[in-house]
């Protein structure tokens, strides 16, 4: 165990493994700051936000669950390399300007369930004049089902930045980290949330897009292809919509999250002095 003069302060994520700290933390004296990006907390938030000197939210939302302790709406940062990926051009793509674009990303390891429906409405939407660049990870048996000049497969795309501020529409689970992603570079979603995430907290993440009509919400059970092709057609042929809810989303971003977080954290160990 580090003594005190070792450690100026403890800064933390939440989950399970951050409990011993923030106990050990709060025993010492020192600053506790919790990072929570979800809409839902999880349970070692919930439970341990009054032991912290403060807690910071990535969603307003978060707060209706975090009854006590100091609560703060932050966002949620994101890494460097994102930032540093907006504008950048596509050009190992190919796609034309002007086209819409939709883009599908499963998370890190892929969707295959909403790959596989992906795939049966993809000749409907290119039909219509869209393009589609779909990650489907690296973990979908069927990737080879469907070909076209249009359809873009790719296991992983690494500037997902670019992507998405190029995309029209973005399909796609509803983890806090996508979500802050999209929000940041305005792009029109449909959340499709994982529905095996700890206490289904991705719905509770869609929710907040939904509830501000920045985007669309479908429960996985409910996902179909003749819904998720009407819904993304409606969408890609009313531009005026796709712009009232890229405004939207924008208004959920919080572009200067990471400045805030660590002058929280400075705060917090200058009191200490």
């Amino acid at each position: 165990m580090h003594t005190r003069g070792q450690i100026a302060g403890v800064f933390t994520t939440g989950g399970y493994i951050s409990a011993p700290a923030i106990i050990a933390a709060r025993m010492l004296g020192l600053p506790v700051v919790l990072h929570e990006s979800n809409a839902l907390p999880g349970k070692v938030t919930r439970l341990f936000a009054p032991w912290c000197s403060e807690v910071l939210v990535g969603f307003p939302a978060a707060q209706e669950h975090l009854k006590k302790g100091k609560i703060t709406y932050a966002g949620t940062p994101v890494r460097q390399q994102f930032e540093d990926q907006l504008n950048a051009p596509l050009d190992d793509l190919n796609i034309p300007a002007g086209v819409p674009l939709i883009a599908i990303v499963g998370g890190s390891q892929g969707a295959v369930s909403v790959n596989q429906v992906v795939r049966q409405c993809a000749p409907a939407w290119i039909e219509a004049g869209a393009w589609v660049v779909h990650q489907t990870g690296d973990n979908d048996p069927d990737v080879d089902q469907y070909h076209h000049p249009h359809y873009k497969p790719l296991p992983f795309y690494n500037k997902i930045a670019a992507l998405f501020q190029r995309a029209d529409l973005v399909i796609s689970r509803a983890g806090a980290a996508t979500l802050t992603e999209l929000a940041l570079t305005q792009t029109p979603c449909i959340l499709v949330p994982y529905p095996y995430a700890a206490e289904d907290h991705q719905a509770f993440n869609a929710k907040v897009f939904a509830k501000a009509e920045a985007g669309e919400m479908i429960r996985q059970n409910e996902l179909n292809a003749n819904d998720l092709r009407d819904r993304v057609l409606n969408l890609i042929q009313d531009p005026q919509r796709l712009q009232q809810m890229a405004a939207r989303a924008g208004a959920i971003a919080v572009p200067d999250s990471a400045a805030q977080v660590a002058q929280i954290m400075r705060d917090k160990l200058r009191q200490m002095r």
